[in-house]
Parts: C-alpha cells; sequence; structure tokens
C-alpha cells in the first residue's frame, strides 16, 4: 500500500442517518454522498461515548474510554497520552488540527505541529455540573435548545466558515511545502452541533416543507420508561423548553438546515483538494464525534445509548479503498487509529500499545475480518451510573451499572421499538451479549473507577454547591466568544 496524504473532516453531533447517502430521502447531502459513491461507507459505526470530550480523546488515542480515563466533559485530553498526532509529528508528518478539538489548552503539547483556531474547553476546566452524579441537578441553559432554533447565523457557523476558509488556505498554501512525509489534516466543523440556528436559505428549505418529519415516540405516553433514561432527560429537560409543536419544528428544521451546511463545507474543502491537484495523493475520511437524539423519544442531544446519539457516520475514501462499497461490519473510533498509521505508511510497532485493540479500516473495508464486538460506554452529564453499550451481530445490547439493561435486535427492529431484555425467550442473548462485555471490561469495576475521578474531581473543583452555582454553560464557545453561564 503507497502511503498517502489524509485529510479528516470532523463534525460535531451529526446523526448518522441524516444525511442522503444514508438512506434518509429529505436531507440534502450530495458532498457527503458524493464521498460515499468513491469510497467505502460503514452502515454500524459508533462512537466510543456518547458525548463530546470522551468521544475526541478515545478518537485521538485509539483506545476505550476506560483505557484511558477521560470520562466526561469535564476531563478534556491534556496530551499526556501519545495520540497517532504526537507519533506521526514525531515521525516527522505534518500534522495539523483546524477548528474545534475539545482538549484542556493549548497550552498542552495536544501532538499537532500548529493548533489552527483551535475550540477547547472553557476555562481548561469544561463542565464541572457533570461531575456530579447522585442526586443530578436540573441544566438551567437547557433552554437554549429550543430558543436559539431558527434561520440566521450563530457563533458557530461562522467559526465553521472560517474553519473552512482556513482549510482551503492550508490546503493552497501549506499543503505543497511538504512533499517529503504524507500530511495529516484534521478539520473539525462544529455543527450541527446546537445551537439549532441554521443559514436562513437552508432553515426554509426544511420548515416549510409540510413533510418535515415528527420526533418518534415523542407523544409522553411513547416514550420508554427506562431509569438511565428518566435521569437524563430529568437533568437535562431540554423537552421542558419545547413548549409548543412549532418550536419542535424549528430544533428539527434547524438541525436539518445544518447538516446541509456541513455538506456544504465539507464541498468546499474537497473542491479546493481537487483545485490543488491534491485528490490522487490523498485518502479523505468523514466522521462525526456522535450522534444527537433530535427529539426521539422526548430526548435531545446525545448521551443515551440509542442509535441516534451512539451511531456515527463514517466514510473514507482513495487508492486501495473500494469504490461505492458500503459495510455493516460493527465498528468505532479505535479502528481509524490504525487506519491513519496505514495511511502514511507508519504501521511500525513502536507507533502501537499493546491495548490498541482497533482493526484497521481498510481491513474493515475489504471485508478480510471475521464478526466482532465492539463497545461504546458513558460515564457523564445526566447519568447516574455506567452505561455500556455492545453490538454483538445483529444485537445491541445497553448494560448498566445499576440499571436493567436494554437488548435490541437491530435487525428485526432498527428503529429500537422494542426492548427484549425481560422477554424470557431471549435469556440466552442476554447472557452471551453480557459474557462478550465482560470480556473487554468489567462493568462494575469501571464505573467505580470512573465515579472515583469524578468526586475527586469535584471536591478540587470547590465541591457540589460551588459546581452548581458556576453555572451550565450550554455549549463550548469558538474562539474569542464570551461564554454564557445559566
Amino acid at each position: 500500500m503507497e502511503p498517502k496524504n489524509l485529510l479528516i473532516l470532523f463534525s460535531d453531533e451529526h446523526q448518522k442517518a441524516l444525511s442522503g447517502c444514508y438512506g434518509h430521502d429529505m436531507v440534502r447531502t450530495p458532498h457527503i454522498d458524493a464521498l460515499a459513491s468513491t469510497g467505502t461507507m460503514f452502515t454500524n459505526a459508533y462512537t466510543c461515548s456518547p458525548i463530546c470530550i470522551p468521544a475526541r480523546a478515545s478518537f485521538a488515542l485509539g483506545k476505550y474510554i476506560h483505557q484511558v480515563g477521560y470520562w466526561d466533559n469535564a476531563d478534556p485530553y491534556e496530551g499526556s497520552i501519545p495520540s497517532w498526532h504526537h507519533k506521526l509529528r514525531d515521525k516527522g508528518h505534518r500534522v495539523d488540527s483546524i477548528g474545534k478539538l475539545h482538549f484542556r489548552s493549548t497550552d498542552d503539547d495536544n501532538g499537532f505541529n500548529e493548533e489552527i483556531i483551535p475550540m477547547h474547553v472553557i476555562e481548561g476546566k469544561g463542565d464541572t455540573m457533570g461531575l456530579i452524579r447522585e442526586d443530578l441537578p436540573k441544566r438551567m441553559g437547557a433552554y437554549k435548545v429550543a430558543s436559539m432554533a431558527g434561520p440566521g447565523e450563530s457563533s458557530y457557523t461562522r467559526y465553521d466558515r472560517d474553519t473552512t476558509a482556513r482549510a482551503q488556505i492550508w490546503l493552497q498554501e501549506v499543503a505543497p511545502q511538504h512533499t517529503d512525509k504524507p500530511w495529516v489534516l484534521f478539520v473539525s466543523i462544529a455543527s450541527p452541533h446546537f445551537p439549532l440556528t441554521a443559514p436562513s436559505e437552508y432553515f426554509y428549505e426544511y420548515y416549510r416543507n409540510p413533510d418535515l418529519p415528527w420526533p418518534k415516540l415523542y407523544g409522553k405516553d411513547e416514550r420508554p420508561d427506562h431509569p438511565y433514561i428518566r435521569d437524563y432527560a430529568d437533568s437535562s429537560c431540554y423537552d421542558e423548553h419545547f413548549t409548543s409543536e412549532d418550536l419542535v419544528r424549528k430544533a428539527r428544521a434547524g438541525y436539518f438546515g445544518l447538516c446541509t451546511f456541513v455538506d456544504e463545507q465539507i464541498g468546499k474543502i474537497m473542491a479546493t483538494l481537487e483545485s490543488c491537484g491534491l485528490s490522487d495523493q490523498t485518502r479523505v475520511m468523514y466522521t462525526s464525534d456522535h450522534g444527537d437524539n433530535l427529539g426521539a423519544r422526548g430526548l435531545w442531544g446525545k448521551s443515551t445509548m440509542y442509535e441516534e446519539s451512539a451511531a456515527v457516520p463514517l466514510i473514507i475514501a482513495g487508492d486501495d479503498i473500494p469504490a461505492d462499497t458500503v459495510r455493516d461490519v460493527p465498528t468505532t473510533h479505535i479502528d481509524v487509529y490504525p487506519f491513519i498509521m496505514d495511511c502514511v505508511g507508519e504501521a511500525g510497532e513502536e507507533m502501537y500499545d499493546e491495548d490498541h485493540l482497533g482493526t484497521s479500516l481498510f481491513d474493515l473495508a475489504n471485508g478480510t475480518t471475521p464478526d466482532r464486538t465492539i463497545l461504546s460506554e458513558y460515564h457523564a452529564m445526566g447519568s447516574t451510573t455506567g452505561a455500556f453499550m455492545i453490538r454483538n451481530g445483529k444485537y445491541k445490547l445497553v448494560y448498566y451499572a445499576k440499571y436493567e439493561p436494554q437488548l435490541f435486535d437491530l435487525e428485526a427492529d432498527p428503529e429500537e421499538l422494542t426492548d427484549l431484555a425481560g422477554d424470557p425467550g431471549f435469556a440466552d442473548v442476554l447472557a452471551d451479549c453480557e459474557a462478550k462485555l465482560r470480556t473487554i471490561c468489567d462493568p462494575q469495576e469501571v464505573d467505580a473507577r470512573a465515579k472515583a475521578r469524578q468526586a475527586a474531581q469535584l471536591e478540587a473543583n470547590g465541591g457540589r454547591d460551588t459546581v452548581i452555582a458556576r453555572g451550565d454553560l450550554g455549549f463550548s464557545v469558538p474562539p474569542g466568544v464570551a461564554p454564557d453561564f445559566d
């Protein structure tokens, strides 16, 4: 395999299903669709954790959350464990980032040659309220999801336009200076993460469409009555602020519009790659850190193991990658680490630790791997217990350290409408799935370890009352924008 450059296009909170190539018949994503048609699309790809900071730490390190300990949005990556960026930079590759990183600080060595307009956590601390894992406080900034939905520009869309422009400049001015070894450019767009303020041409396209789909299981009598889901819904309390059907429509239209806006940015970057004559020398990946519930089951944001939240789009294209190919093998972001190494020709043993468990996306794309079990886990805001999800063939187990599990047959029930965990006919399946989970980690031990770390951090930040008094930010802000706590 010939080493090539790698362009990683990364979005924030893009629900997998809301792309044309993943089967959505309304959301327009022509550039993402074109990438899928020239490469391989993974239909069962998952984040390692459905929340920003742990997901991004895992992506950087190629390891599961319980292996690295970045548990929540108050535990940002700070460069202490070598990432793929560190290892490639140290081998002489040019490795730059543009846009949102959500690490601790630019004062840390995060492994890039240059971080261009990076977005990091607020005050080097992030969301300290998420450290509280019992008697969960209500999120006072939750109103922003409903109140900011509509047409226009937000700090995020302005930031994303700048990120795109910087990426275009980089491809034209920096890339030509680095031809001795393949480079890696990580371009991270903040949308479609809320605020759900979409450029007007996209917002109205969806808002005025009479067929704009309503969230599934949105009626209060339809919502699942599982204690983990109640914990999250009561603490995040997003849906309490959706006081009319029109607000739900605005939020849905805003998110749909932002998906098309993200696609527009990707199209601009891909066009620049082509115009600079770099397409044949560069492989491309598109993915997102996690998804968004977008009102399904009355839930907004991420933080659950439902497909809307935990599944991610994942597309790769370029030399040695099958074109116009769909793979349904379960995949996670830990599989990206070996793919990056393979892309740029750095597959030596020194690039790996013995606990790197991923399989290169090259192998998965070429169908050369057997059936596998993959993990996603959650230990953050709105939860009183660790949540552990595995895919085992067609089955999805969601195991909770202190609550009853959930079990879904995603082949027969892709919308996750029927929880099979309490059905005696699936007792053997449930037991087999739990056994496979325990070959990866001990959920009780991991849950206890996460909570011990969070208790220590909570104390270091002044304790429960101080953290609550600091307030809820709602969402991180781009560079130069003042944070707005509630």
